[in-house]
């Protein structure tokens, strides 16, 4: 939304003050909001000069102007004020009736002193409008003007200063270096003219006044060009009242809630025909002059080439000898101002030094802080650097900490009173201070991250030293597995916080700290005992079965088991289970405390002397009150010791049973068909009745020798055929095995000897002739009969362990189906 100026009559032509309308306009500009920062611009000159048209172009305002179509005549009656848009700080510009107006006639001019007055006593600047071709001409139509400000200024006590800036329109081809000086000429001849009270004899012009010369074009002839000479104007008026703008020594400012009031009794004064009651004149002067020396000082200051040098390099990083510098720099503007302004009242002199030294230290207290800021992060760098090399060199950290900390510190304290400034008595205590924090800041960090260092360094010895041995001997299952992983324990423990105290004992740790930390070096040891113990438990059925193979597999001297048939099986399976529940007692609790408990007599009175199946749900109901099994707590074992409760006991040795049975069944299975194997003789009876009936049979061959020779042939074909056809390892497989296996290769092997027999007898014996191919029943029930060593090598091995889940306090073990349930068949090589 653009901005509005709100042009509003401040005082109407018959000289009467519009109290409401200013009241209306403070308002609606909110200046009351602007504190002492605004700025009040008032213009002065003839009637119909252009003054309403200027402030319009060069303040965006809408005052009314002259309209050259209906002739020359007066447009601006009284006072009108409006808000100057888009300037900065918040600008009010006072239009003023022109001088020299034949409405008001020649004689009326009080209207014209009043209001120039007015303007002197409130604007912070005033723009004089004169035409370029008046310039030095005695009568010209500016010189009436000049002298009405000029005479209305004796009538101030002691006038403020003000900036007057002269505009001159309409420029012609005269340079404009050759017009101002003529100009400051006629406006010095007209003050040395103008009478002046005697306090005001000799008070030169520029204690009164600052004079500005500015040029314009012709609007009318020169439209474009007077309008960007305007706007390089207007650009004079932005921050107009700081140090160096237009208005930048104006003096006892008003405050903007005040202004209303103020204005009003000024014009009340005026029309009451008194003297304004401002500052007293020495002190005024005192006051201008001092702060322009000031303020020339200062901005010396600013622009000071050693000045910006120093700062410049102290911006990169500290340098040597910072302070005296400075020093030496703020020691000659200082003297430079004593100098000028010694003739000056002291008061007002000291006070504007005082202002003027402490401009300047602020103005130098940023590059004093960061030639601080440097000397702090260069002192935490070097104690960084001196710390690390004694920690490298094998110091000890508490030592090596306070070493670096007190070399750092006395570096700073050097480098402080190095930047150190005679002018200023700043401390340096705080940026001490906060260095002294980043240091132990640090130092903490450095602390913390070795020492965890060290404690991670000690839980993995710990975890390396445990983790093997603990499940070595879970696995074993022993009578003292436990006592042995507690005496592993404590052994392990107390040598790892033994270390561990003397590798800390340099950091000088209190003794809560250092206590804490070997107690957590404790419950990491025992942490990682208990963590793989309930590894191990969550793989007690995979333990189980292993430990029920190598038992039921192996004998005492770790052979292999061969069922011969004199072995008995049932004593092997329960040594096998009860070594595989002993396995399970072990890994049922945590015992790393030295209390007794009950849990193998238990199990083994449950579950190897008792029964765990229970046919019917109401039996289980019954059960379930006799059973010490049917519980999710031991007895003499807490909740957070137990590892696997009773009830899961119970469902994992049911598992168990279930999913070894199988080698059971296999290995009594092979010892049957080993005794089968080895009894393929007929029976006694048999014999006994073969003897009886054929007695007779074997008197005749006694009595008749050809029969003798006649068997002694069959004896050797018999022989032969025996020898050729494996007659005793064919009846390994069983007798009617045998015999199906002899009839099938009978006649082949009969043939192959005839044939060897005639091609021997001929003198030409021919290679050796392949065997013949085995009969299919043979070959099928050799694959379907296994070996005594294929029984003992074909016990499946589970790799998938136990998964454990609870629902309602109730326990369920489920372990997937063996990977094996047939024996490998392993083929029968033939003897050559």
């Amino acid at each position: 939304m653009e901005e509005d100026c709100c042009a509003t009559q401040l005082i109407y032509g018959d000289g009467e003050f519009n109290s409401s309308g200013l009241d209306r306009f403070v308002k609606e500009v909110k200046l009351a909001e602007c504190g002492l920062s605004y700025a009040v611009v008032a213009i002065m000159g003839p009637q119909s000069s252009g003054k309403s048209t200027l402030l319009n172009h060069l303040f965006h305002t809408k005052f009314r102007e002259m309209d050259a179509y209906s002739g020359r005549n007066q447009t601006t009656k009284g006072i009108w004020i409006a808000k100057c848009v888009g300037i900065e700080p918040c600008t009010i510009a006072m239009d003023l009736e022109g001088t020299d107006g034949r409405e008001r006639g020649e004689d009326d001019t009080t209207f014209e002193k009043q209001s120039a007055l007015f303007a002197l006593a409130v604007a912070d600047i005033v723009l004089i409008n004169m035409w370029c071709h008046d310039i030095g001409r005695e009568q010209a139509a500016n010189k009436p003007l000049l002298k009405t400000v000029f005479q209305v200024m004796m009538r101030l006590f002691s006038p403020r200063k003000t900036t007057l800036l002269f505009v001159i329109r309409d420029k012609t081809k005269t340079p404009f270096e050759y017009l101002e000086p003529v100009l400051r000429e006629d406006i010095q001849k007209i003050w040395d003219g103008v009478p002046k009270p005697q306090a005001h004899k000799s008070t030169p012009f520029s204690d009164f006044f600052s004079v500005e010369v500015v040029a314009l074009s012709s609007y009318e002839e020169k439209e474009e060009k007077f309008k960007e000479e305007v706007a390089q104007l207007r650009q004079r008026f932005f921050h107009s009242i700081s140090p160096g703008g237009l208005a930048g020594d104006r003096r006892g400012v008003v405050p903007a809630t005040g202004f209303s009031f103020s204005a009003k009794q000024i014009w009340k004064v005026i029309k009451e025909n008194k003297d304004l009651d401002l500052p007293a004149h020495k002190v005024m002067v005192a006051t201008v002059r001092c702060e322009e020396i000031a303020n020339q000082k200062f901005n010396q200051l600013v622009y000071d080439e050693d000045w910006l040098a120093l700062e410049e390099a102290v911006q990169t990083g500290p340098v040597q000898g910072f302070g005296k510098r400075l020093s030496s720099i703020l020691g000659t503007y200082l003297s430079e101002y004593d100098m000028e302004a010694v003739y000056f009242d002291e008061g007002v002199r000291n006070s504007k030094r005082q202002l003027l030294g402490s401009k300047a230290l602020d103005f130098v207290y940023p590059a004093y802080t960061t030639m601080l800021g440097h000397l702090r992060s260069k002192a935490l760098e070097d104690f960084k650097v001196r710390l690390e090399q004694s920690l490298n060199k094998g110091g000890e950290f508490a030592s090596s900490v306070r070493t670096s900390t007190q070399s750092s510190m006395l570096e700073f304290d050097k480098g402080c009173a190095d930047a150190a400034i005679q002018q200023a008595d700043w401390d340096a205590s705080r940026v001490r201070e906060k260095l002294k924090r980043d240091i132990d800041a640090h130092a903490s960090s450095v602390r913390s991250a070795k020492l965890s260092e060290l404690n991670i360094n000690y839980e993995k010895q710990l975890s390396s030293s445990l983790t093997g041995p603990v499940e070595a001997l879970l696995e074993t299952g022993g009578k003292d597995t436990w006592t042995s992983i507690r005496k592993l324990l404590n052994h392990e423990t107390e040598v790892a916080v033994s270390k561990f105290s003397a590798a800390v004992a340099g950091f000088e740790l209190d003794k809560d700290t250092s206590t804490k930390m070997t107690q957590n070096l404790r419950d990491y040891a025992r942490n990682v005992v208990e963590k793989k113990a309930r590894e191990e438990a969550a793989n007690i059925m995979i333990h189980m079965k292993d430990r029920f193979s190598t038992v039921f597999n192996y004998d005492s001297d770790s052979m292999p088991r061969v069922w011969t048939g004199n072995e008995d099986i049932r004593s092997i399976t329960k040594d096998a289970r009860s070594a595989s529940l002993k396995l399970l007692s072990v890994m049922a609790a945590i015992r790393l405390e030295e209390k007794p408990d009950n849990i193998e007599k238990l199990l083994f009175s449950s579950l190897m002397d008792g029964t765990v199946t229970v046919s019917s749900s109401q039996d289980r109901r019954i059960a379930a009150s006799t059973d010490p099994l049917a519980s999710s707590t031991w007895e003499e074992v807490s909740s957070k010791d137990t590892l696997i409760t009773p009830v899961q006991c119970k469902s994992l040795w049911r598992q168990f049973k279930a999913e070894t049975e199988y080698s059971v069944t296999q290995a009594i299975s092979a010892q049957e068909a080993h005794k089968r194997s080895n009894n393929w003789l007929p029976p006694p009876w048999a014999i006994m009745a073969m003897i009886v009936l054929g007695f007779n049979e074997f008197m005749l061959l006694l009595k008749n020798p050809l029969y003798l020779m006649v068997l002694f042939v069959a004896f050797l074909i018999s022989k032969a055929l025996w020898v050729q056809m494996d007659i005793a390892g064919q009846f390994q497989h069983g007798t009617l095995s045998g015999i199906l296996s002899i009839s099938s290769r009978f006649l082949p092997t009969v043939m192959d000897l005839l044939r060897k027999l005639a091609e021997e007898a001929q003198g030409n014996p021919a290679p050796e002739a392949p065997r013949g191919p085995v009969s299919v029943a043979s070959q099928s029930h050799r694959n379907e009969t296994p070996l005594p060593n294929t029984i003992s090598s074909s016990i499946p091995e589970s790799s998938v362990s136990s998964n454990i889940s609870s629902s309602d306090g109730d326990v369920e073990y489920s372990s997937p189906p063996l990977r094996q349930r047939r024996p490998t068949n392993v083929q029968e090589v033939e003897p050559l």
